[in-house]
């Protein structure tokens, strides 16, 4: 039986889109994404709990994440979990786990004065996982 690696997430962005031109003018695009919980602890007082997300998305993707998001934005992401190793320059093993998005939804709402663009005719689900650099 084959597995399932499906992540969504309900969050805001920690900073704005960093894009990235990879060989082959691939375009890469990183972020953090907060998710926030509350809870309230044994004496009844209400508890923020806030996770952070690494964020990466791929092609035409992160081309129009580039374009429409912005710090602070909220957004729906769907995609898949991802860890990846490396050495750093000292020689230590590094890890970092990372949601690889396939679509994301702005849900921020955009004002006529908003810093946010318009997202009419705009595709942001357009991506291709079967052409993943990797």
């Amino acid at each position: 039986m084959a597995g399932v690696n499906k992540v969504i997430l309900v969050g805001n962005l920690g900073r704005d889109p960093e894009i990235r031109y990879l060989d082959g003018n691939i375009a890469r695009v990183s972020f953090s994404l907060a998710t926030t919980d509350f809870y309230k602890d044994k004496a009844g007082n209400r508890i923020e709990q806030t996770e952070w997300h690494n964020i990466v998305m791929w092609r035409s993707l992160a081309e129009n994440a580039e374009k429409l998001l912005k710090k602070g934005a909220q957004i729906y992401l769907e995609g898949r979990l991802q860890t990846r190793q490396w050495q750093d320059k000292d020689g230590l093993k590094k890890n970092i786990t990372e949601i690889i998005a396939e679509t994301f939804q702005l849900l921020t709402k955009r004002e006529t004065n908003s810093n946010f663009p318009s997202t009419k005719d705009q595709n942001t689900n357009d991506f291709d996982a079967g052409n993943l650099p990797y």
